[in-house]
């Protein structure tokens, strides 16, 4: 599909969010707060019409869409809540814009500086999880940036009613509401994927293959993750009850999340005294155990893991287990199947931790917690718009500077590059102002 072949509404819809971004990049600190808190008072305001909204999304899918996908979905008072204080969060945060990087005089009268700026627009698609409309919208205004939401199409009542809100909200501000666009359709995806002219970023959310569907059909620059492999690994020098109760929480508190962890890897010097233990502990919340070879001599009425096991994102309560003999074949283990997502260890030495941080290369890498805390909301971002596992910042969950770039702005009075050359040329003085 080319861009001739996107239809005029949505172009019109991309030209308006962008027109509005680009008043809004401009914006006062002052004023972007002001918005922030109308869009939470808005939100505060619609409660009870987003929940019921919320309610008949949930119905219409109930038998519809995977069980861990239904658990994003559903929005309750209490995630709403959240997410609402996490709108007044941002508005606390920090201006990453205007920040001034480098100020640096290259010549008398010659000053160069580099700036924060905002990309521009941002398109956002996500599958279920309503409330992440509210963090993107928070962080993209504070950002300075316009957004347009592609919701899936699971959550369309709950994201109509939540981007309502949002726009009555910034109705009463400086930001006009055309900063904030919803789409609604399939097809509309696939046309904002080709709308390089109008889109800067593409942030996905949502499960593998609907991200690499994303990063497969467009130009458009794409931030995100299409795997949550996570990893919890128990060394030889751990502290057992701490390690179970860490295992529990990593897995059963929220399974349907990408920071829940996929796989198990215990050192074997632990693991006769630890497995049954944690077994216990993981099936008394339902887990569903898988485990290799050595893992099934300890805990013999458990499934078997297949090789697929250890790269599949379950996103459920469903564990795989291995042995491992050391902690370099627990590190070449995540290195292998891991997503560079989050990963952890267990462990009383420092040394055998700080050989952990420093070899498995995943966006973040925990000792003695749960993986679930790799979250920007946890982190003190106030909210994330994705997480991101490139190797390329930002990396991890992406907050307010993952959404901002820089541009150069120079001052001179009448310079020109022509003295700088030649036999008789003069010498920059690069001198770094305060």
């Amino acid at each position: 599909m080319t861009i001739t072949d996107v239809t005029s509404p949505l172009i019109t819809s991309a030209q308006h969010t962008r027109q509005a971004a680009s008043s809004l990049a401009i914006l006062s600190t002052e004023a972007k707060n002001q918005a922030l808190a109308m869009i939470a008072q808005a939100l505060e305001s619609a409660k009870d019409e987003i929940l019921q909204a919320n309610l008949v999304d949930c119905q219409a899918a109930v038998d519809v869409i995977p069980k861990p996908l239904y658990k994003r979905l559903q929005l309750d008072e209490h995630k709403l809540r959240d997410a609402i204080t996490g709108v007044q969060d941002v508005g606390k945060l920090a201006d990453p814009v205007g920040q001034i990087q480098i100020h640096r005089e290259l010549d008398t009268g010659l000053v160069l500086k580099r700036i924060t700026c905002p990309l521009g627009v941002l398109g956002i698609i996500f599958e279920a999880r309503p409330e992440a409309a509210i963090q993107i919208v928070s962080l993209a205004i504070k950002s300075g940036n316009g957004v347009i939401l592609k919701g899936g199409s699971e959550a369309v009542r709950s994201c109509e009613a939540i981007v309502k809100a949002i726009k009555q909200g910034l109705s009463q501000t400086a930001v006009n509401p055309d900063a904030v666009q919803l789409l609604t359709t399939r097809e509309e995806t696939l046309e904002l994927l080709q709308l390089d002219k109008y889109v800067d970023l593409i942030i996905p959310r949502g499960s593998n293959s609907f991200v690499r569907l994303v990063q497969e059909n467009t130009r458009i620059p794409v931030l995100g993750h299409a795997d949550g492999i996570c990893h919890l690994y128990v060394d030889k020098a751990a502290d057992i009850s701490k390690a179970i109760t860490i295992a529990v929480d990593a897995k059963a508190q929220y399974p349907a999340v990408c920071n829940a962890i996929e796989t198990l890897l215990i050192h074997q010097a632990i693991a006769p005294e630890f497995l049954p233990k944690v077994a216990e502990a993981l099936q008394a919340r339902h887990v569903e155990l898988r485990g290799d070879k050595r893992t099934l001599a300890i805990l013999p009425n458990i499934a078997t893991a297949t090789e697929t096991d250890w790269e599949t994102e379950y996103s459920d309560f469903i564990l795989s287990i291995k042995i491992v003999e050391s902690l370099e074949d627990a590190i070449a283990h995540i290195n292998q199947y891991g997503s560079r997502h989050t990963d952890a260890i267990i462990t009383e030495d420092v040394t055998t931790a700080e050989a952990f941080f420093g070899l498995v290369n995943s966006a973040g890498v925990f000792h003695n917690c749960s993986t679930r805390f790799a979250d920007g909301f946890r982190y003190g971002f106030g909210a994330e718009v994705g997480i991101s596992t490139q190797q390329m910042p930002p990396r991890g969950p992406v907050g307010l500077e993952g959404l901002v770039t820089y541009k150069y702005q120079m001052t001179g009075d009448g310079h020109i590059v022509a003295t700088y050359t030649g036999e008789n040329a003069k010498s920059f003085t690069h001198h770094d102002l305060s």
